[in-house]
């Protein structure tokens, strides 16, 4: 028997089983939309987004679990898992040796973010100037500009 393929038209649908399914069976170019992670009050004003892809180096507060409102950094992010491991937070084991915990993305909460990137920065950049409020103000003004035109023709 042939394993279904995955299929990226998927409705949304109530039942928990199907959405972990869609979940857990989603190719990993989509995983990393699963990826994101909320912004802190102070990015959000600044960068005029509510959240974010994580990266290595960004600074997390963690807000929901056993190591609540701690903070640091993004060591790495596993994708496959839906994961991400934060540096200086560790579980010990039995025999002694350290463990990164693992945490989901949406119970972080981006404090400081990574901006050695280039694409990253020019990205963000790119948001803050064509923001929803902008493009509105600048169709009205385009069509206005249209209308005017239009008359002096006539």
């Amino acid at each position: 028997m042939t394993q279904k393929k995955f299929s990226p038209t998927w409705n949304k649908s109530t039942q928990p089983r199907k959405q972990r399914k869609y979940r857990y069976g989603a190719p990993l170019h989509l995983k990393k939309n699963f990826m994101h992670s909320h912004l802190s009050p102070e990015l959000r004003k600044k960068h005029q987004l509510r959240n974010i892809q994580l990266r290595t180096g960004d600074r997390v507060k963690i807000l929901r679990g056993t190591h609540k409102k701690q903070e640091g950094k993004v060591e790495t992010v596993n994708i496959k898992k839906e994961r991400v491991f934060i540096t200086g937070i560790e579980k010990i084991k039995k025999d002694g040796t350290k463990l990164l915990v693992p945490f989901n993305p949406s119970n972080l909460m981006i404090v400081a973010l990574n901006l050695e990137d280039k694409k990253r920065k020019q990205k963000l950049d790119s948001k803050i100037k064509s923001s929803p409020s902008e493009k509105g103000s600048e169709k009205v003004a385009e069509t206005q500009k249209e209308k005017k035109t239009e008359e002096k023709k006539k």
